[in-house]
Parts: C-alpha cells; sequence; structure tokens
C-alpha cells in the first residue's frame, strides 16, 4: 500500500489512526486570484480557516463569495482561470499549495473528497452507478472488486437507498435526484476519506427529499469522524449540519462562531441581514377571470405510467400560482403539456377563453408568444455563445419583427425594466454572475410581450440575498405590466413570498388547491402537512427532532392499528 492507503477496514493507514478532535486541516492567508480579459483580479483575499477531524464547518455567503473556490482548494484545486496566488493549506502535515501533483493526486479520491452540487451532472450518463461508485478505490489499489462491490452496497444502505443490492446497477436517469446525490454521498465515503467538501449538495432538492439526503449525510459522517466543509446558501440547513459556521463576503472571512452562538447572536451587521433576508412576503390578491385553464389534463410519456392524472388547474389574469410537490410529483410535466411540448392524452388547455392545440407544432407563433417560460438552470438556458444583446433581441425579431434602432431602444428598455444597464449588452453568460444570468432570462421572456410566464424552479440555485432580488424584481414586474406567472418551486417560503394562490401535487395528481392563507393554515392534509414539516427551520435541533417524531410515527400508527 501507499502512504495514503487504508486497509478494507476503512482505517487510515501510514495516515495515523482517526482521532476526533485533532486538527486536520489548516488554511492560512489563502489567496485566490481569477482571470479575466487577460488580467488576474482577486476572488479570495486572505481567508485562514481550520478544521478538525470529525467537525463540520458550515460555509455561507452569497453569490462570489469564495464559497465554492476555498472548497476547492482545501483539496489543493483552483478551478480553470483561477490561482492560488498566496497562503498555505495545510492538510494533516503537507501543504497542498506547494505540494507536488503527485503528492495531491494521492490524496484526492482517497482521504479528501469532493461531493458536487449537480450529481446529474457528475455521473456519466454512460455507466451504472456501481462501477462510477468503487473507480476510486479501485484505482487506488485498497480493496478487491468484490470487496468494493460489497462495500458500496453498505453505503448505500447507511445512505438510506432503496434496494441497495440492485440499486447500483441502475444509471443515473434511472434514480431521482436525491437517490443520486446520495449516490455521489456514497462514492465521496468508499476510500473513508478524512476530509469532504460538500458543495451546496441539496440545492436542487425538494424539501422532502432534502430532509433524507441531510439525515443520510449527517449519519454517516458522524458515523466515520468525517470531516467536513459545508458550503451552502440555506442558513437552515447549515444549522443542520454544522459544528461551527464560517460566513464570507466578496472573498473575505465577515465572522465565524460555533453554530448556536452564530444563529442567536450574529455580530456584524452582513450577517444579520443574511438572517432576516427571507422575511418576503406579498399579500394575497383574490383571483379574477382566467387566464389559463388546465382541465382534466392526463399525460404520460410513451407507454410509462401516467404522470399527469386527471389534473385540473386554474390561473387568474394578473396572478400567481405556485405549484409545490417533491421531486417526481409532475410539477415540470404539468409546465411541459401546458407549453405544448408534451401532448396530453386527454383533457384539455384553455388559454384566454380558447381551446389550445395539444401539440407545439400545431400552435401559431402569437400563442407561442403570450406564453413563455423561464427554467430552472440559466447556464443551461443560455446560449454561451450569445451576448446579452442577442439572448433578448432574437425573440424581439422572431414575434414582433423589431430591427435596428427599434430593436436596440426596446432591448435596453428591457434592461431597466430588469434593473441592469447598457454595459451589460456585450457580454457573454459566462461573465455574468448567477442573478444576473437568470435576469437576462426574464428579459428574454418579457421581449415576447407575454400574457403567462411560467416560471420553473427559477431561484431554487441562488443563494438568498440574489432569491429574494428576482422574487422583488418578479412581483415588480406584475404589477407593472398584469403578467400571470404559474410558479413551479418546492421552496415554501417562496410561495410564501410571490404566490396568490398554491397547487399540491403529489403523484402526478392535485391533493389540494386554493387560496394561499388557506391552504398554508391548519389542518392540514396528509400531504400537505408532510411538505410544510420538512422545511428546515432555523434551529439546529430542528431535523433530530423531525427525525424522532417520524420514527416514532409508524409505532403509534400500528399500536392504533392494533
Amino acid at each position: 500500500m501507499n502512504d495514503n492507503a487504508k486497509t478494507p477496514t476503512g482505517n487510515p493507514g501510514a495516515g495515523g489512526a482517526r482521532t476526533k478532535g485533532d486538527v486536520l486541516l489548516e488554511v492560512r492567508g489563502l489567496k485566490i486570484d481569477g482571470e479575466s480579459d487577460e488580467i488576474w483580479r482577486p476572488i479570495v483575499k486572505g481567508v485562514d480557516l481550520s478544521l478538525k477531524r470529525g467537525e463540520v464547518l458550515g460555509v455561507i455567503g452569497e453569490s462570489g463569495a469564495g464559497k465554492s473556490t476555498i472548497g476547492l482548494a482545501a483539496m489543493g484545486y483552483a478551478r480553470p482561470g483561477c490561482r492560488i496566488s498566496g497562503g498555505s493549506v495545510v492538510f494533516d502535515g503537507l501543504d497542498l499549495v506547494s505540494a507536488s501533483d503527485e503528492q495531491r493526486r494521492k490524496l484526492r479520491g482517497s482521504r479528501i473528497a469532493y461531493v458536487a452540487q449537480s450529481a446529474a451532472a457528475s455521473f456519466n450518463p454512460a455507466h451504472q452507478l456501481m462501477p462510477q461508485t468503487i473507480e476510486a478505490e479501485l484505482r487506488e489499489g485498497l480493496r478487491t472488486k468484490a470487496e468494493a462491490e460489497k462495500d458500496a452496497v453498505e453505503l448505500y444502505r447507511r445512505l438510506r437507498l432503496p434496494n441497495p443490492e440492485e440499486i447500483g446497477f441502475r444509471y443515473p436517469h434511472q434514480v431521482s435526484g436525491g437517490q443520486l446525490q446520495r449516490a455521489m454521498t456514497a462514492m465521496a465515503m468508499t476510500c473513508r476519506p478524512d476530509l469532504i467538501i460538500f458543495d451546496e449538495p441539496t440545492t436542487a432538492l425538494d424539501v422532502t427529499t432534502q430532509v433524507e439526503v441531510l439525515a443520510a449525510i449527517r449519519d454517516i459522517v458522524e458515523q466515520f469522524h468525517t470531516a467536513a466543509i459545508y458550503i451552502t446558501h440555506d442558513l437552515a440547513v447549515v444549522a443542520q449540519m454544522a459544528d461551527r459556521i464560517m460566513v464570507l463576503r466578496h472573498g473575505l472571512e465577515v465572522e465565524e462562531a460555533p453554530t448556536r452562538e452564530m444563529l442567536s447572536n450574529p455580530k456584524q451587521d452582513y450577517t444579520k441581514s443574511l438572517w432576516s433576508v427571507r422575511k418576503l412576503g406579498k399579500e394575497e390578491q383574490p383571483g379574477g377571470d382566467a387566464i389559463l385553464q388546465v382541465k382534466n389534463v392526463t399525460a404520460a410519456y410513451g407507454n410509462a405510467v401516467k404522470v399527469l392524472n386527471d389534473v385540473t388547474v386554474t390561473v387568474p389574469r394578473g396572478r400567481t400560482v405556485a405549484v409545490v410537490g417533491e421531486s417526481g410529483s409532475g410539477k415540470s410535466t404539468l409546465a411541459r403539456v401546458i407549453t405544448g411540448l408534451l401532448p396530453p392524452i386527454a383533457g384539455e388547455i384553455v388559454f384566454d377563453g380558447k381551446v389550445l392545440p395539444r401539440a407545439l407544432k400545431d400552435r401559431n407563433p402569437d400563442i407561442l408568444r403570450r406564453i413563455q417560460m423561464i427554467y430552472q438552470m440559466p447556464d443551461t438556458a443560455l446560449n454561451p455563445r450569445q451576448t446579452v444583446y442577442e439572448v433578448i433581441g432574437r425573440p424581439l425579431e422572431f414575434y414582433l419583427g423589431l430591427t435596428g434602432a427599434k430593436k436596440e431602444a426596446r432591448i435596453l428598455e428591457l434592461l431597466k425594466l430588469i434593473e441592469m444597464d447598457e454595459g451589460h449588452l456585450d457580454r457573454l453568460p459566462g461573465e455574468l454572475s448567477g442573478g444576473q444570468k437568470q435576469r437576462i432570462c426574464i428579459a428574454r421572456a418579457l421581449a415576447a410581450e407575454p400574457q403567462l410566464i411560467i416560471c420553473d424552479e427559477v431561484t431554487s440555485a441562488l443563494d438568498q440575498i440574489v432569491q429574494e432580488e428576482i422574487l422583488k424584481l418578479l412581483l415588480r414586474l406584475q404589477r407593472e405590466l398584469n403578467v400571470s406567472y404559474l410558479f413551479i418551486t418546492h421552496d415554501i417560503a417562496t410561495v410564501r413570498a410571490i404566490s396568490d394562490e398554491i397547487v399540491v401535487m403529489f403523484q402526478g395528481q392535485v391533493v389540494q388547491q386554493g387560496p394561499k392563507t388557506r391552504v398554508l393554515s391548519p389542518p392540514y392534509p396528509p400531504y400537505t402537512e408532510l411538505l410544510l414539516s420538512s422545511v428546515p427551520e432555523m434551529d439546529p435541533d430542528w431535523l433530530s427532532n423531525l427525525l424522532a417524531k417520524r420514527k416514532a410515527q409508524p409505532a403509534a400508527m400500528q399500536s392504533q392499528d392494533r
């Protein structure tokens, strides 16, 4: 075995015994630069942190704070276009900044592991989960293939994956997002690393799935005394996971403290602003005449099981209807049916009093113009080779026939609407922040002058400060333009902030719908109760209390059955 290898039982080899409490990672004066237009600019400006074995450090901050950049630097890695320009990153006595490439390579995937935000983008779609899970330990020669597969099954079981003996032989597209995120955690744990960097591992998950993933991650980190850096923009989530919290802004540490102290008594004004950022709320407006009616719609993919079953939803003109539910409930499929991307097999879509053709190809350009969509991930929704001018200008030409000076004037008006300026016209998506990219997607939708905009998880990948900015923007645009929103989300805080009415979906069916105040007021139907109880709270004991309560429920129900 090499110096960094471990025995099949998972105990460190020459690296020494894993004693909880010893300092494992020491970062001092870390500086990282990013290249833009052939000029190096500071991203991280002198950050210090230390991490003990078995300890979890939560790192929070808004987009551009340097959270992910610092997490990668803890592995001695700088992403393309970045460089570590100063400071030290000492892992178990070895400075990863000055270490050789070979020394760093031996650590990554064996003693240091990384769990990315998007498991779907991190797995190879052409290979089953099992060979990808065990690849690193086979490469390092830590186990035989049979031993590695047996251990992977045990990790799947500990991470609460269904059918642990069989799930490893599915392809990534054959499991849910939450299951894939746990499989990625299993992949990271196979070599029993001393340190794991979790980079927003639950950001894109619905609240019920998030509870399962958080519980599984926390349990397995505790079982193996693994140190972790947990990067997130969700304060309630970090409260469940971290022993200490570090707040970052603009590449600098704002403050750091034990979790309970940080939650109860943040010292800095910026931290206090983070704590209060999700208090946005919209006063519920009564519905008027309907701009959209989904009537008894049933839909399926191919000959598979129905994904929508007799769904009826109404969106009043100038109002917002939020559609909530866990992954697989049919929320995004409903959007595909409304837009004509998935023709229903039964039922009809009525828009502005007229029945729409079921298929997109049968709809005329005016119908297409009046129903627009904003997607969850602006990175994939925008063409990376088109400038802001081209992105916004295309629908102006296609739908409205604007060219030349008239098109440019309208583009500038739309930029003003989304609170951006003409200095962004020649920028490519890669030169914009996440919030700016989502604003451009909103402007592109508005360029068509629609009556209905379908917002599909448009804030789920954004930090809380940027989320609030986008929600305020959407609310202002609704007031000024009287546009209607069908707002698909799994975030109950977002629902409270923007909706007038709520539709709750489960397994392709509507289980509850009505005005926001009624749906969010007890007594709740069982599934709505499950959703609302799964929303993390700013209480370090919330997850433990919830799991204990749910564990007791089956026993209580069983005793009632008897």
